[in-house]
């Protein structure tokens, strides 16, 4: 199924997306509690209502990807229902979907759809069921660069691949000086930054190579890391940590980690009139055409990263939360209903629209909303 943009949807695409430098994060009360200040920069109770449901502990564990995004609906979703808490550890897209089919946690983050053999495994700890991915948290892959001397940056698929595998060793590059004409590169050494752990941030990147680099990269798509050379680090923290410290640096993260560390990232030329800038309005152009791939409860999509349309960022990433549609463990349910019913709101996603992240567009929030209820 196809999320078609007509001018309706497309008007509200670019209204969420106006929200994105506008909106505070905001917590809400239910009916019958009171919610705190909310997360940090909180002002004032947003006007939506958690409907909090029965108190409980969730815990879960995956991408990392989603962190700050998770770390907002937590503390609303705390601070909203009493007696509840979410706590996320994190560890990246691979540890969570291992943790998910050990049944250690309620639901797994991953910047990647479960794989067939993977929902096969999920079906130890879904009693009567299977995993299934929701798609809660959308946002854009940043080349993030700190480069003597540069302050913008344009590069495309060829070279971004190249770099990473390293087969280009200097930023003064002949490939990289044809994207960046008029722009001083130095003769320095380029210093790559990978994920050390498995991640579905660097899926989705090599998925973007696999597409876009005309046979520059000429690994699978994977989680793992696969290319030649470089240095690595854990988690997107640490990739934007390292970039932040070592000249002459390149990596991969989130734009909620650019922002944060305010951090540059790279325009690229994916062949349209002009390069396009990595930001959430961009990126919101392409979550306006992307396709459900699942099928039943299950929503994960297909991405279109070898875009060429005018203002179309083509680096993006969907987090899924993964949970199980029949199986869910009776004691948590409710709660989990409750704080996934949240994260997919309108609220919940444009409270986290100012930390770097993109709106759902509003059909595919619909799908998501409409599935929850229906998980037991």
């Amino acid at each position: 199924m196809k999320l078609q943009r007509n001018g309706r949807s497309k008007a509200l695409v670019v209204g969420a997306m106006a929200l994105v430098s506008s909106l505070s994060l905001a917590a809400c009360g239910s009916d019958d509690n009171t919610g705190g200040a909310g997360a940090a920069g909180t002002s004032a109770p947003a006007a939506a209502a958690i409907a909090c449901g029965k108190a409980g502990a969730l815990v879960a564990a995956g991408s990392t990807a989603q962190g700050n995004a998770i770390d907002v609906w937590k503390t609303n979703f705390g601070n909203a229902c009493a007696g509840s808490s979410v706590n996320y550890s994190g560890g990246g897209s691979g540890a969570g979907v291992q943790q998910f089919t050990q049944g250690k946690v309620q639901f797994a983050g991953s910047d990647s759809a479960l794989k067939p053999a993977e929902v096969e495994a999920t079906k130890a700890v879904c009693t009567g069921g299977q995993g299934v991915n929701l798609p809660m948290v959308a946002g854009l892959i940043s080349i993030v660069f700190n480069v003597d001397g540069v302050d913008k940056l344009t590069l495309d698929g060829p070279t971004t691949a190249k770099i990473f595998d390293s087969q280009i060793t200097k930023w003064n590059d002949p490939a990289i000086a044809a994207l960046n004409p008029g722009v001083t590169l130095p003769a320095a050494d380029i210093q790559a930054f990978h994920r050390s752990d498995d991640s579905g941030t660097t899926d989705n990147l090599t998925k973007y190579f696999a597409k876009a680099s005309g046979g520059a990269w000429s690994y699978p798509s994977s989680k793992t890391w696969a290319g030649k050379g470089g240095q690595s680090a854990s988690g997107s923290a640490g990739l934007a940590a390292q970039v932040k410290q070592v000249k002459n640096s390149i990596s991969y993260v989130e734009l909620s980690f650019a922002q944060t560390n305010s951090l540059k990232s790279a325009a690229i030329n994916t062949g349209a009139s002009k390069p396009v800038e990595a930001t959430a309005d961009n990126a919101a152009t392409t979550f306006a055409k992307a396709k459900i791939a699942g099928t039943g409860s299950d929503l994960a999509l297909t991405l279109d990263y070898a875009t060429k349309e005018e203002g179309s960022y083509p680096l993006v990433l969907v987090t899924y939360e993964i949970v199980c549609d029949k199986g869910n463990k009776a004691e948590t349910l409710e709660t989990l209903k409750s704080f996934l019913t949240y994260a997919a709101s309108d609220n919940g996603q444009k409270a986290i629209g100012s930390t770097g992240y993109v709106p759902l567009p509003k059909e595919l929030a619909a799908k998501v909303q409409a599935v929850i209820p229906t998980l037991a």
